[in-house]
């Protein structure tokens, strides 16, 4: 057998030969190619299946805008077909509301119309269908996960989203993603190079006439498809008005439809009216200081109470505290803006009192106002008062950009995941609650006045795995026949369990402490499992349920309630008035003109002239520390081969330490240790400690510390400054 010889390569040669290059060498290297590529191309056009296609190309460019149409249409199909995870369902959508797939078919075709700016016509077609088919792509996985489908807002929060993505995919999927996008980057190159050229010549100034003509006709196609009802500006449920109205249109109103237009009749003398000549401003309490009670809000991610679940039954009471409060406080149903998702949009409406409705369809305030404006809130009209004001959450501080939100929003303090040794998580990998009940305590031990404390959940969110992964569970489920859906309710139902052992906890530790307090739990959203009316006794999807706990003797008075209503209840309850919106709501709630005159409110507030509060707005800049505790740093001690063991307190998984300013390789071991294996340091370095989030936002910063003759000494004073917000803190780091 003849052996297989292989050359060796000349790399001193070739080094050699590049020394030696010359300008003209390669000039004429890259001419050579130029010409080469000419002469390929030349042999194509000259071929004999080319010169058989001439005539067929010849008639597709001559009748390019019909083969366009055909082809926005089967587009639409294909997504549509993705995203509702059935071709059956896709052709029941298309021949069952003819107008509305036409109209979306409509507007895929005027994307196509860019194409003749470009030589490369078959290219620029190629990557127009790719993004029309990736978005169907990403709205039909997204659908497999949760109940919301893909919208213009996941793209704002698309960073969180990458690190999260080990709760939303598992390792093949993410595989499958990362190699499905090289391929199409492969494909769309290979495309590049092989799509061939427009022979003829391009008229641009046509052309752009073109395109203006197309954008003009679908502007008045869009308004004749609204005034015939055909598609709405209204989305009440996203996921409904997807599957009603397509994914392009919806897609694109969550892109472009943002913020809340100016209503009809916005003037500053109806501001003046609907104010009542400053009534809303007013801040009013009937109790003493002494007598304010503290006011907690728990949110509970993905609550609802199971025993309104009519299609099964549980071995014992899931939530037998939650039960205990229903039956001897105040509750009801909870009304919240969405279904199966939009946790961040519940918290909108709860703190600020506005609803959801007047918004652009899918969107959330949090990314597209809140993040970057102060905004009026709960904090604010209760900090008036002399109120201590906390928000926390077992989740990282920048998803939602809620570090950002809760700063705008006026509150003191923030105490994120970054700031928790969070200890116990669920199966696939969310904090467990219990851990809320110790911080809460300790955000109120920070004031010596009455607090509010606004906590958000998160043991309860999905994905609800369709395996068994709870090995004994304390709560069976029975009477779901599928075996992969009641081991999802399974799974649910015993962090449901849990949920409510944290919510009895809490109770007992607000109990301890003997002082005047109100404690509201409520659910944010159903759970993303494909709920559908009939299944809960409510026969209401957006319903979840809210009891309202205290101390002082509140009367027990049952109803049901809006999110963007709570506040201004509880408030109302306590003799509280306080804040522009909750005043309006105790004002005005069931008068005529009630949520019109609240659409006037809202838009005068967050895109108005601010009438309303004559000059004076409640909130001009954040304030809000993150976190409650500080770090502090003890001792360093070399180890055996190399690095060092850092000692002090309040470590967590989020630590991070600084060397001069230069962030070093570490590993947390618990809450008093890091190990740095790989840190060597001399006299004069100097030591820090931040707890990072996510994208390395430095949310809170320890002292200095010198190293000194293996002792650290602390340089006082150059921790985060408390005075200030955490976002206009200097950190001297990289």
């Amino acid at each position: 057998m003849k052996k297989l010889q292989l050359k060796k390569p000349d790399i001193k040669g070739k080094i050699r030969k590049i020394k030696n290059l010359k300008k003209e060498d390669v000039i004429a290297y890259w001419k050579g190619r130029h010409e080469r590529r000419e002469r390929i191309l030349e042999a194509r056009r000259n071929s004999a299946f080319a010169k058989k296609m001439q005539p067929v190309y010849a008639f597709m460019n001559r009748f390019s805008l019909i083969f366009h149409a055909l082809l926005a249409c089967i587009i639409n199909f294909v997504i549509e077909a993705i995203s509702r995870h059935s071709v059956v369902a896709a052709w029941d959508y298309m021949t069952g509301t003819p107008m509305v797939f036409l109209y979306n078919a409509f507007m895929i075709f005027v994307t196509f119309s860019i194409v003749y700016l470009f030589k490369r016509r078959i290219f620029v077609r190629m990557i127009i269908g790719a993004i029309w088919v990736i978005l169907g792509i990403a709205n039909g996985y997204i659908l497999l996960k949760r109940v919301t489908p893909f919208n213009a807002q996941d793209l704002k929060i698309a960073g969180d989203g990458i690190a999260l993505i080990n709760n939303y995919c598992n390792g093949f999927e993410v595989v499958v993603i990362a190699v499905g996008a090289v391929a199409l980057l492969i494909w769309l190159i290979s495309m590049w190079r092989r799509g061939g050229q427009y022979a003829g010549k391009i008229h641009h100034i046509a052309a752009l006439i073109g395109i203006i003509v197309c954008g003009v006709l679908y502007t008045f196609v869009t308004n004749i498809a609204i005034d015939k009802r055909v598609v709405s500006t209204y989305f009440g449920n996203i996921a409904f008005a997807y599957e009603d109205y397509g994914l392009p249109y919806c897609f694109s109103a969550s892109l472009f439809n943002t913020g809340i237009s100016e209503p009809n009749g916005y003037t500053k003398k109806a501001m003046a009216k609907i104010d009542k000549d400053g009534e809303l401003n007013q801040t009013a309490a009937s109790r003493s200081s002494d007598e304010l009670p503290n006011i907690i809000v728990v949110q509970l991610e993905s609550y609802f109470d199971v025993a309104n679940a009519e299609f099964f039954t549980t071995s014992e009471d899931a939530c037998p505290n939650l039960h205990n409060l229903y039956q001897n406080y105040s509750n009801g149903y909870f009304k919240v803006p969405s279904v199966g998702a939009g946790t961040a949009n519940t918290e909108f409406e709860v703190l600020t009192g506005m609803n959801l409705r007047y918004f652009g369809p899918g969107e959330y305030p949090y990314k597209t106002y809140s993040k970057k404006h102060p905004t009026e809130s709960a904090a604010t009209a209760l900090a008036s008062l002399g109120y201590g004001t906390h928000a926390l959450h077992d989740n990282t501080g920048n998803f939602y950009s809620r570090a950002n939100v809760f700063n705008n929003m006026g509150f003191d303090t923030f105490t994120s995941k970054e700031f928790m040794n969070v200890l116990q998580t669920t199966e696939n990998g969310w904090a467990k609650d219990e851990i809320l009940t110790q911080h809460i305590m300790e955000a109120m031990d920070t004031t010596k006045q009455e607090d509010f404390v606004f906590t958000v959940s998160v043991q309860g969110h999905g994905n609800y795995p369709e395996t068994q992964v709870i090995e004994n569970p304390k709560i069976k489920v029975e009477g779901i026949e599928d075996e992969a859906l009641k081991n999802k309710w399974e799974y649910y139902v015993n962090q449901v369990y849990e949920m409510d052992q944290f919510v009895g906890d809490l109770i007992k530790a607000v109990e301890e402490r003997n002082e005047p307090s109100v404690v509201v739990f409520y659910g944010d959203h159903l759970p993303t499992m494909g709920l559908k009316a009939e299944d809960l006794k409510s026969r209401y999807l957006y319903n979840t349920n809210y009891v309202i706990w205290d101390n002082i003797g509140l009367q027990k008075d049952d109803k049901n309630i809006p999110a963007y209503q709570l506040m201004s209840e509880v408030l109302n309850r306590l003799d509280i008035h306080s804040g522009t919106v909750f005043n309006y709501h105790q004002q005005r709630k069931g008068t005529k003109n009630y949520l019109s005159d609240l659409e006037l409110l809202q838009y005068d507030i967050l895109y108005g002239k601010q009438y309303v509060y004559n000059g004076k707005a409640p909130i001009t800049e954040g304030h809000m520390v993150m976190g409650i505790r500080n770090v502090s740093l003890s001792s360093i001690v070399p180890q055996l081969n190399s690095g060092y063991s850092l000692y002090g307190e309040n470590f967590t998984k989020y630590s991070r330490v600084y060397v001069n300013g230069e962030k070093q390789k570490s590993s947390f071991l618990n809450n008093t240790r890091i190990n740095l294996s790989e840190t060597e340091l001399k006299d004069g370095d100097v030591i820090q400690v931040g707890q990072v989030g996510s994208s390395d936002t430095i949310f809170r910063m320890s002292d200095k510390y010198t190293y000194q003759n293996g002792q650290l000494v602390k340089q006082e004073g150059t921790a985060t400054d408390k005075s200030k917000s955490w976002v206009d803190q200097d950190y001297d780091v990289n």
